[in-house]
């Protein structure tokens, strides 16, 4: 065979067709449910501060998605997305890496930005869209970003941040930086065009770069089944070259060790690496959806047993890191927190009209200037249809 042909494959003389057995992947698990580790496990590079701040974030998490869910049923937020189930992938993963790295989002990641340190009241801001959101209020809700934290603002086309993050990671490695990006995404977005683009340029560039998959068994209402033949998401991070690991998504000292080890390779050794956590989605897939119309809870019992949440606390608790009394205490702390944000947040005066015009152009070009002066026109026009200030133009 010529040597322009990139494989050391044996040569065969009869005709052998592989199948998706051929590369079946094993899942690494390290956490019991029970909160004990396998007697053979090897694990992450953990201490106490660590263990707490992850947890600390898990409850956190926990009490805005519920608290915020609740605000969206009362019409108080136009929509919102919990992650509830999934906290060990997003947080557990970002615990692995450095301040700045790179997190690229999906948008199911709010555990990250809070374990970077993203305050209640910057999510309120963004959730309300008020004045003080980064965004403006430019976004819809749950479309975090914040350039402090190293958190690209998340897009709703969905798998568009995956070759952007191959991009991103190419100029890391092009300015010899010591840093990756983490590209998260769901088993549902690995459908996408943008997906095979992505995992194939990184692996023939050899990028700094970490493609977290969280395989939650379904794309909105769609189920694994339905949507790939295959072993999962896993094998085609192999076909592409990259180095690719499984792991139990809800297991969070998995995760952990799974994100650490894939770090060293992808920057000390410019080696893409792609990981798979297998885990649940607990709640609907936004508040827009009703998941009874196409699973059941029997299904959703048998992964509430396999909680994340529940599974670390045990382990905690077992290291004599923490306690039943402290974990009540502080879930009702972090409910307080939260709603004490939200009432802030909610007071809080909408952005000025001039931001729909700026951040684009240095200077206005004539058009705009025009569009801006007949929306002046006709908000003043007509304010009794903009009741929340939203007329205001400038600071006043």
């Amino acid at each position: 065979m010529s040597d322009i042909h990139k494989t050391d494959a044996p040569i065969v003389h009869r005709p052998i067709f592989a199948d998706d057995t051929a590369l079946t992947l094993p899942t690494l698990r390290i956490l019991q449910e029970d909160g004990h580790t396998y007697s053979d496990a090897e694990l992450p590079d953990i201490g106490k501060a660590l263990a707490l701040k992850i947890y600390d974030t898990f409850l956190f998490i926990r009490a805005l998605d519920e608290r915020m869910l609740a605000s969206q049923r009362q019409g108080r937020i136009s929509f919102y997305m919990t992650e509830t189930g999934e906290e060990a992938a997003d947080i557990g993963s970002t615990a692995a890496l450095l301040d700045d790295d790179m997190v690229m989002a999906q948008y199911r990641e709010q555990g990250s930005l809070a374990f970077r340190g993203f305050t209640p009241d910057q999510f309120m801001n963004q959730i309300f869209s008020n004045e003080r959101d980064l965004g403006k209020g430019r976004q819809m809700p749950i479309h975090y970003g914040s350039q402090a934290l190293n958190y690209m603002t998340v897009s709703s086309p969905l798998a568009t941040q995956l070759p952007q993050a191959t991009g991103y990671a190419y100029a890391l490695k092009a300015q010899e930086k010591p840093n990756c990006v983490i590209c998260y995404f769901g088993e549902g977005a690995a459908s996408e065009g943008d997906f095979h683009s992505a995992l194939n340029m990184a692996g023939v560039y050899k990028v700094p770069i970490i493609f977290f998959c969280r395989n939650n068994g379904y794309a909105i209402s769609t189920p694994s089944k339905e949507q790939y033949a295959g072993d999962g998401i896993a094998p085609r991070g192999v076909a592409y070259g990259l180095k690719t690991i499984r792991v139990d998504g809800n297991d969070v000292l998995a995760v952990l060790k799974a994100t650490q080890e894939a770090r060293k390779l992808a920057v000390e050794q410019h080696q893409p690496v792609l990981i798979e956590a297998m885990t649940y989605r607990l709640g609907a897939h936004s508040s827009s959806d009703d998941p009874s119309g196409y699973r059941n809870k029997d299904e959703e019992d048998v992964w509430r047993m396999k909680c994340p949440v529940t599974r670390m606390k045990r382990w905690l608790i077992l290291q004599d890191w923490w306690s039943e009394e402290q974990d009540e205490s502080l879930k009702q702390q972090h409910r307080q927190t939260v709603v004490d944000a939200m009432k802030k947040g909610e007071r809080v005066s909408p952005p000025s009209l001039d931001d729909l015009f700026t951040d684009v152009y240095d200077t206005l070009p004539w058009n705009l200037e025009e569009q801006k002066a007949e929306l002046e026109k006709h908000i003043k026009l007509y304010p009794e249809s903009y009741k929340k200030s939203s007329w205001r133009f400038g600071h006043e």
